[in-house]
Parts: C-alpha cells; sequence; structure tokens
C-alpha cells in the first residue's frame, strides 16, 4: 500500500509530528510505500535546520530528515504556510528581501497541489494533526 502524509503541527508542540514519524516508519518496516510527506500550517516548522533540541530529547527533524535519505520519500512544505511562519528556502527569502533561510535542504517548498497530487497517487492519506 502507498501512504499519504499530511503533517499539521510543530514538532515539539504536540505529539502529531512524532506520531506521524512512527506510522512512517512502521508503515515502511511493515513492507509499504510512503510516497510524500507533505507538512501543512505550523507543521512546516519541522522542516527548519536551527532546529536544536538538547541532547536527551529526540531530535524530530533528523528523523524525518534520515527518512527521506534512507527511504526516498518526499518531503514538501506548504509554501504559504512557511512563508507566513519564517521557515525560508533560499528562494523564498530572496523574493521577500530576507537574509537569512533556514529550510533544511532535504525539504521542498511546495504548493497545496503537490499534496492533492499525493493524495491522488496514494492509496491513503493520513492526516496527523488538528
Amino acid at each position: 500500500m502507498k501512504f499519504n502524509i499530511l503533517v499539521t503541527e510543530a514538532p515539539y508542540t504536540h505529539q502529531a509530528s512524532d506520531t506521524a514519524y512512527q506510522f512512517a516508519r512502521a508503515a515502511i518496516d511493515s513492507g509499504h510505500e510512503v510516497s510524500r510527506v507533505f507538512f501543512y500550517h505550523d507543521g512546516v516548522h519541522n522542516a527548519t535546520r536551527l532546529s536544536s533540541p538538547p541532547v536527551d530529547d529526540r531530535n524530530v527533524i533528523d528523523r524525518w530528515v534520515q527518512l527521506a535519505e534512507n527511504h526516498s520519500v518526499d518531503l514538501a512544505i506548504c509554501i504559504a504556510a512557511s512563508l507566513r511562519r519564517g521557515v525560508l528556502s533560499e528562494e523564498s527569502a530572496q523574493q521577500s528581501g530576507k537574509t537569512g533561510t533556514n529550510l533544511d535542504e532535504h525539504f521542498k517548498v511546495a504548493g497545496f497541489g503537490h499534496f492533492i497530487e499525493g493524495s491522488i497517487i496514494a492509496d491513503r492519506t493520513i492526516v496527523f494533526g488538528d
């Protein structure tokens, strides 16, 4: 089975991001495919490379990065939500006149249509968050 995942919560605010990651890992370990994880609303905070949790805490962003590297999972963030929340790619920063970027290189900025496309090609779409 092929899954498309939507995450709408920040990594350290609620349990949604952790649960989405655990679901994705379990699905992959069971032989299923997670084709895309789309981060929307506060979920875009999962893509910042500037997060530095304490060493005795889980690093949610690193977990997503490892999933992408080890299993070719497409990680995408909503462009509108990321601009509103200051999660900026190099291109977004230049277009909005900002001097810094914080988007981790494993994530790409995309429109909501990217999520819809993922839902069309997947067998199931699972939503984590409010």
